[in-house]
């Protein structure tokens, strides 16, 4: 589906993927060693956990840029183990000390942006889902540095200020739709979507629509932008959102939909309760 998103220059969304991460960074990296162990909405991961899952990906993707059939032997490791080697992955990495942890994310982050902001137009690089150009890539790392950011924050007590990066979160939410299906043995809506989002106080002009699909597609979403990234990378249940689903395949969507690679997720139970905070 068409639509604002990012599908610019690697350049600008490696820019941004820059940016997302220094910001992630800012929040972990005077933290005490004991508040690395804080424990976040993921099952059984810390705050240590996410940043190694973070740093382990991004070595991945370092991997498929500069050698793919040695990222294809990974990815046939990651096949005969598909319910654990993203766990595995994340404690082996949760097991060194703080800071070389967070030495080890901020050097493979720093590679990456490098190595994805010099590849040639048109290459495609290998990854556990469909190949990716440069600019997906980048957009791709964007989108799991903020989902997992989201619960450092959410762990951490600290509420973060949204910001105009999440359109390229939107935009491979919206992208991965028959992805979300496929993964699932499930086949995908034949007809497009229209989804309309509303981006987050501050981010856009009033009134601004971030919107992709044909205007008059009979299935729609419409929204506000956070609350879709947030549903996209299972970051929250549809219950605490403010989504609306026009459409009997809209509304399944919405119930299946994962923004990234990897097996079916097992998403978020819901948790809206009468003090909750306004959707942004």
């Amino acid at each position: 589906m068409a639509g604002a998103g990012a599908d610019t220059g690697a350049g600008a969304v490696v820019g941004d993927l820059r940016a997302e991460g220094d910001g992630l960074e800012r929040l972990v990296a005077e933290l005490p060693a004991t508040a690395w162990q804080t424990a976040t909405p993921a099952p059984g991961w810390t705050v240590a956990h996410q940043i190694a899952h973070l740093a382990w990906t991004d070595m991945c993707a370092l991997l498929a840029v500069r050698d793919e059939n040695g990222f294809r032997r990974e990815g046939e490791k990651a096949l005969a183990a598909p319910g654990t080697f993203v766990d595995d992955g994340a404690a082996e990495g949760a097991a060194l000390p703080p800071a070389e942890l967070l030495e080890r994310w901020r050097r493979g982050r720093s590679e990456l942006a490098r190595e994805l902001d010099g590849l040639p137009k048109g290459r495609r690089v290998p990854w556990f889902g469909p190949p990716m150009s440069a600019p997906a890539m980048a957009t791709a790392r964007l989108m799991e540095t903020w989902a997992h950011g989201e619960d450092v924050a959410d762990a951490l007590g600290v509420r973060r200020e949204p910001t105009a990066r999440l359109r390229h979160v939107a935009w491979i939410g919206v992208r991965t739709r028959d992805f979300a299906y496929a993964v699932r043995g499930l086949e995908p809506p034949a007809e497009p979507f229209r989804v309309e989002l509303r981006p987050p106080d501050g981010t856009g002009a009033p009134d601004e629509v971030w919107a992709y699909g044909p205007e008059d597609a009979g299935q729609r979403v419409t929204g506000p932008a956070w609350d879709f990234c947030r549903l996209v990378t299972q970051r929250t249940h549809r219950d605490d959102t403010a989504l609306t689903a026009e459409g009997a395949d809209a509304d399944r969507w919405l119930e299946i939909a994962q923004a990234f690679a990897g097996p079916p997720g097992p998403g978020r139970p819901a948790q809206r309760d009468a003090d909750e905070g306004p959707h942004r």
